[in-house]
């Protein structure tokens, strides 16, 4: 039923003008906005959603995952934008980036407080 049409995710955040910013300024995403509502288009030209919710809780897992060449140039990168990275038990380096189990991640979080991440392929 599904096989061809054409599917998307997306997400709840609690401020749709402060999304719009982090996600067009600080990570360089093409958004555009209708109807109080954003679209976001990722690699691939794929559309994610991102809508308003006054009784936004955000995501307790990773809403998005950017997978990049060179996770540490990445994270610099972020760093430099204001991004802040989130440590879980001591696997973090001084750059947030988590090795061990998989490709090295680090996890940081948009304004609405949903997760995010980089990771090395």
């Amino acid at each position: 039923m599904f096989r061809e049409t054409k599917a998307y995710s997306g997400f709840s955040v609690d401020d749709i003008p402060t999304a719009k910013k982090f996600y067009g300024e600080t990570l360089g995403l093409d958004v555009t906005e209708e109807h109080g509502m954003l679209g976001l288009r990722i690699a691939g030209g794929n559309p994610v959603l991102v809508y308003p919710k006054d009784n936004h809780v955000p995501a307790e897992f990773t809403i998005l995952n950017f997978p990049v060449d060179d996770i540490e140039a990445a994270a610099r990168e972020l760093a430099a934008r204001g991004v802040s990275f989130e440590r879980y038990g001591d696997r973090a380096d001084e750059l947030g980036i988590h090795r061990g189990e998989g490709p090295p991640i680090a996890w940081f979080k948009d304004p609405a407080g949903n997760i995010l991440s980089i990771l090395e392929e």
